[in-house]
């Protein structure tokens, strides 16, 4: 079972491939947009488990792999990793009409991809990413970044990919945190658009991450369709893009708050900050009380954390987090921007949120 979705914008097309063991057919794959040497950036967990594989299947397709392996974590997506994976691209040969792989996850995808946005004023690149999170959500419509020490993702451009190579069987070796924090963002498409999903989710999802394999590829292919058919619309989240940062003001808050930190990963940071957007429109009188209860329900039959209390560690502080917003992306007009809910599957964009509002929620 496989699954060929197709992101539709113009010239700039590209198909998402997913399926089972599709990384053994990544050389063929990849061989039609491959010139020259072609770079793969990966990271030293990754590069462990998956590199080998990878190169030989690039040998069976005829491409000059040169691997570049930078440090695992958070760390690399900042000025310095992008100096040293930028002069490592340089240092192997590949010119502007080539190709630059991005083997991992969200890090090497975003990472990856910015420094292929600006080297040489723009180089094409693919994804072949390793996690759920990064198969479901960042290797998916061209937001490319770093992070700075005012937030996350605030340096950064759109470079959207030749080719996405989702391989549902690399997610076998994650350990079950990350696992959970990808499926975060999986339930996160529900929640913003599709009520339907939601459901088949509440009765599926325990299934897909206990590895049923039809299961899996559903709930990833799902996911990408939908991130495809907003990316179409509204490539540079001038509307209704911005319905897929549910959870994320709330989320990137408290993942500056921890520190950016093993205490809070990004896919759980997404998690608590749904759960926390459903609240703030309960008590916006927005949203029915029992959605945002049934939402937080889901997440805890699964694993995930749904409160701020779940974070392990000091509690952080609501102004703390009502900073760490303000330098938020969405900011507009000196307005916090937030998606919130009028109920599953009905999510919608607003910048009309009393700052009493959501510091009460913060709090309770």
């Amino acid at each position: 079972m496989r699954k060929l979705i197709r992101v539709g914008l113009g010239d700039r097309a590209y198909d998402i491939h997913v399926g089972h063991g599709l990384l053994a057919e990544a050389g063929a794959l990849l061989k039609p947009l491959a010139r020259g040497p072609v770079p793969v950036v990966t990271d030293a967990t990754v590069g462990e488990i998956h590199l080998a594989d990878f190169l030989e299947s690039c040998g069976r397709g005829g491409i000059d792999a040169h691997p570049v392996v930078m440090p695992p974590g958070e760390g690399s997506k900042s000025f310095a990793g992008l100096a040293e994976v930028s002069g490592a691209l340089l240092d192997a040969g590949v010119d502007r009409g080539g190709l630059i792989v991005a083997l991992g996850g969200g890090v090497i995808g975003d990472l990856t991809g910015f420094a292929a946005g600006v080297l040489k004023r723009g180089v094409a690149f693919a994804q072949i990413p390793t996690t759920l999170l990064a198969q479901v959500d960042s290797s998916v419509g061209g937001k490319t970044a770093i992070n700075a020490p005012q937030g996350k993702n605030l340096i950064g451009l759109f470079h959207q990919p030749r080719i996405v190579i989702a391989d549902t069987a690399l997610l076998a070796t994650l350990p079950r945190r990350e696992l959970l924090a990808g499926y975060a963002e999986v339930v996160k498409y529900g929640a913003l658009g599709d009520a339907a999903f939601f459901n088949w989710l509440e009765a599926n999802g325990a299934g897909a991450l206990a590895g049923d394999r039809e299961r899996l590829i559903h709930a990833v292919a799902h996911s990408c369709q939908m991130k495809a058919d907003i990316v179409a619309r509204d490539e540079r989240e001038n509307g209704e893009r911005a319905l897929l940062n549910l959870g994320h003001t709330f989320g990137h808050a408290l993942e500056a708050a921890t520190g950016f930190s093993d205490r809070l990963i990004h896919g759980e940071g997404v998690a608590i900050g749904m759960a926390l957007a459903f609240q703030l429109s309960v008590r916006l009188g927005l949203c029915p009380g029992q959605d945002a209860e049934r939402f937080a329900r889901h997440l805890k039959s699964v694993g995930l954390p749904s409160a701020i209390s779940d974070i392990p560690g000091p509690r952080p502080e609501p102004d703390a987090l009502l900073a760490a917003m303000s330098h938020d992306k969405k900011v507009k007009d000196g307005k916090l921007v937030f998606i919130l809910v009028r109920g599953l599957g009905q999510a919608f964009v607003t910048g009309d949120v009393p700052a009493a509002a959501v510091k009460d929620v913060l709090r309770a």
